[in-house]
């Protein structure tokens, strides 16, 4: 196992289900008597190891050749937990009668000895102590974590458990694995399904299908550190799609120069050809990976490097970045001057950003950098490229990262951001910028401010944020004087009702948080009458006790409020269930409504409680509610899992107002914009509906009880106002999405990848005629910030009729 950096869930090529044309018994039902799992080593280039990389070798005990064609060799972590995922290598050809099969797994950095050359390649960094492999019939991962699970999966063929491996066969897993010692069967290939009687731990012994052995040494035909350049290039190592050509094969003396270094986190060096193909899809930059050790090069370093070729996938959704791993350097002059960087500019980026796969992987579409960003940018990774006086459109992060756009006209906000507009109009000229110079503070930008002068670096691939430039020559800041908004205060016979998400705030939190949050809502938002506030978590925070109060924190919140010159609010909220409202594991997450006594009064209405639903009811006078506070449809399959709406009713005036507040399921799980399937899938974005269309229901029950009714609906929906989430909040045109009354370049409330973007909502009801909406910009898009999420209010005229 690479003990230096995790490598995420890999699929070896193969996306699609492939299944065997013969179906075969559960390796449970009946034990093997043709194909096995003969060894599994999980040590390769760990301290101390002596192979370099991981492996599963199999075995044919029959008498006939047994087809791999369209199977898979699948690993879990020998202690899954519920995130855990089966990684898979997809296998092809066949293992002779009385043959074995190689499938070497991922390098590490240490070890000397190579694997004989491997009959499969896969990339599953496994753990030298304990896991689970697997080989299946068919290239879909597996789903089952618990040895019974498994037992009853037809799909697989033969199951190894090692070390502590809660999935494994018979008695126990096979005990004793390390990093210089693999688990075997016997030279029998006896298969009794006991793991723990059929194999047991010994140095590794790797054996392909010609019958190769390790040897010792180095790769097949390496010659150590040579001192003459090899036959392949960097562009052969890049190729023209996304995944190199060589993947998971040894590359000799591959010379170029070193442009950048990188000492902290992923450790490793960028080399570049000086002499480039003329093939424009064929990157010539490529990183070396060197694991836990720091690069013993410096840039302007001419090298030779030999090793492997890898493709790394931080996850299992993004794309990969080409590495040369386990790598021997060889350096042959120093100061040498660095290749010309490429200028990324307006002119040079295409305006399409990726090409459609029809949700599928685009790893296998040949490069089109002239027509597609995400491909211009692909074709460049590892390469120098340079940016000039580019606007900031995300600010700077706490892990010292700042986004910004190399196409200053380009859905350009009012303040100085990129807005996200739709699924299909991404923002090709954004780009994230880090810097590799340790030496020197990271520039703090908030959105609108200019990196100017020029900006050098070397494109790296990232899971968040996908691209980005990892800087060797940083711009200067230009500060443009962003400020935070200050909305107007309501006139005496207007409703201010706002929301705002104060991130996982609780009664541990420091003072400075209540302060400035305080500060947001007295000065920036002049006291609103009513503020919904999202992710108010129990007293302690993420401490997971059974405390469900938020009493502490409400009360600590409020009195910051009257520090920072705002009222004196009340509270109501309704207690969730201990661990049934999602968020942070163990501080029930719940929305609160704040009001002000003195401006408009709460109507209590006793029966609320984490399982009562609260129902419309209607009178001679209009509609009331059946519980004050109340929670929508709580026993709802909608909110599995997720916070409830809380729904209050209030009097302004003597006139009744209904508010909703609501914080829907989060994004987690989507596939990023920048990810190997196009277009992503939005997963999360079933239960968001789902959560929607309940709310949609109780608002029409409202309205069908009395038309007229006054229901404001507002919170984080964690959806954009061109989602199918808000067509089902708004479905029969129960509520109107007030941010669509803004002017386009306004329309946001939330940063993210660059992108301005609206994830918070008020949608009012027919009932409300006039009113007066505003966004009130003073987090998002600023480095230092209370909360990620502007807040927003509406100011409505409340006059006598319904």
């Amino acid at each position: 196992m690479r003990i230096s950096r995790s490598r995420s869930v890999l699929l070896a090529g193969a996306v699609a289900v492939t299944l065997s044309a013969t179906a075969l018994p559960a390796a449970f039902a009946a034990p093997s008597s043709t194909a096995v799992i003969s060894e599994v080593y999980g040590g390769g280039g760990n301290s101390g190891a002596t192979l370099t990389r991981d492996f599963v070798e199999l075995a044919n005990s029959g008498s006939a050749a047994y087809d791999l064609s369209g199977f898979s060799v699948q690993y879990l972590p020998g202690a899954p937990s519920a995130g855990s995922l089966w990684q898979v290598s997809a296998l092809t050809g066949s293992v002779a009668p009385g043959g074995r099969y190689l499938v070497a797994q991922a390098a590490g950095t240490g070890g000397t000895v190579a694997l004989p050359a491997p009959d499969a390649t896969g990339t599953v960094a496994m753990s030298a102590a304990s896991g689970s492999i697997a080989l299946v019939s068919g290239t879909t991962p597996l789903t089952c974590k618990t040895a019974a699970d498994c037992a009853a999966d037809t799909r697989i063929v033969d199951l190894v458990g090692y070390g502590s491996a809660v999935v494994r066969e018979g008695s126990g897993p096979a005990t004793g694995a390390s990093a210089t010692a693999s688990v075997a069967r016997a030279a029998s290939l006896a298969d009794t399904d006991d793991n723990a009687t059929d194999l047991s731990a010994a140095p590794p012994t790797p054996v392909n299908a010609a019958g190769e052995t390790s040897g010792g040494g180095t790769d097949p035909g390496d010659p150590g550190n040579p001192t003459e350049p090899g036959t392949v290039r960097v562009h052969d190592i890049q190729g023209t799609t996304r995944v190199s050509p060589l993947d998971g094969k040894a590359v000799t003396g591959v010379p170029g120069i070193v442009t950048a270094v990188r000492t902290t986190g992923s450790k490793g060096f960028w080399i570049q050809d000086t002499a480039p193909d003329a093939d424009p899809r064929t990157g010539e930059g490529v990183f070396v990976y060197t694991g836990s050790t720091a690069p013993a090069v410096a840039v302007g370093d001419s090298v030779l490097v030999s090793g492997t070729v890898d493709e790394y996938y931080p996850s299992a959704t993004t794309q990969s970045i080409t590495e040369i791993t386990a790598p021997r350097t060889t350096v042959l002059s120093s100061g040498n001057a660095l290749p010309a960087p490429v200028v990324l500019d307006a002119a040079a980026v295409p305006a399409a950003y990726v090409p459609s796969a029809g949700g599928a992987s685009i790893d296998a579409l040949p490069l089109e950098p002239s027509v597609y960003a995400l491909d211009l940018y692909e074709s460049l990774e590892g390469t120098r490229v340079q940016i000039a006086d580019t606007r900031v459109t995300g600010a700077t992060t706490a892990y010292d990262e700042i986004w910004v756009t190399v196409e200053p006209k380009q859905n350009p906000t009012r303040r100085g951001g990129t807005l996200y507009s739709s699924y299909t109009d991404q923002n090709t000229g954004r780009i994230k910028v880090m810097s590799l110079d340790t030496t020197r503070p990271f520039p703090v930008g908030n959105v609108g401010d200019v990196l100017s002068g020029t900006t050098t670096g070397v494109i790296d691939y990232a899971s968040f944020g996908g691209y980005n430039l990892q800087a060797t020559e940083l711009g200067t800041l230009k500060d443009n004087g962003l400020r935070r908004e200050v909305t107007r205060r309501q006139k005496g016979g207007e409703l201010a009702v706002a929301t705002y998400n104060v991130e996982n705030l609780d009664a541990l939190d420091e003072q400075a948080k209540f302060d400035t949050l305080a500060e947001g809502v007295a000065v920036n938002l002049s006291s609103p009458d009513i503020v919904s506030l999202e992710e108010i978590q129990d007293d302690n925070g993420a401490v997971s006790d059974g405390t469900v109060g938020s009493e502490a924190t409400l009360k600590r919140f409020t009195d910051a409020i009257v520090a920072a010159g705002g009222p004196r609010y009340a509270w109501r909220y309704v207690a969730p269930q201990d661990g049934q409202d999602g968020g942070e594991p163990g501080g029930n997450i719940r929305n609160v409504f704040l009001f002000n006594p003195h401006r408009v009064s709460f109507v209590d209405r006793a029966g609320g409680d984490a399982t009562t639903a609260v129902a419309a009811v209607p009178t001679r006078k209009g509609v009331t509610l059946s519980v004050s506070p109340g929670r929508i449809a709580p026993a709802s399959a909608a909110w599995d899992d997720s916070r409830k709406p809380l729904v209050g009713e209030f009097r302004f005036h003597g006139k009744p107002v209904f508010v909703i507040g609501n914080h829907f399921t989060s994004k987690g799980g989507d596939q990023p914009l920048h990810g190997r399937y196009q277009e992503p899938s939005r997963s999360s974005e079933t239960k968001r509906v789902q959560q929607a269309a309940e709310v949609n229901t109780f608002v029409k029950s409202l309205l069908a009880a009395d038309k007229s009714a006054r229901v404001v609906t507002l919170g984080d929906l964690n959806d954009f106002a061109f989602s199918p989430t808000m067509s089902a909040l708004t479905a029969g045109k129960a509520l109107k999405p007030l941010i669509t009354t803004l002017p386009a370049n306004e329309q946001y409330s939330y940063v993210y990848e660059g992108n301005s973007q609206t994830l918070d909502h008020i949608l009012t009801s027919p009932g409300i005629r006039r009113f007066d909406y505003d966004v009130v910009h003073i987090n998002a898009e600023f480095a230092d910030q209370a909360s990620d999420h502007d807040p927003q209010i509406v100011r409505i005229k409340v006059d006598g009729r319904r």
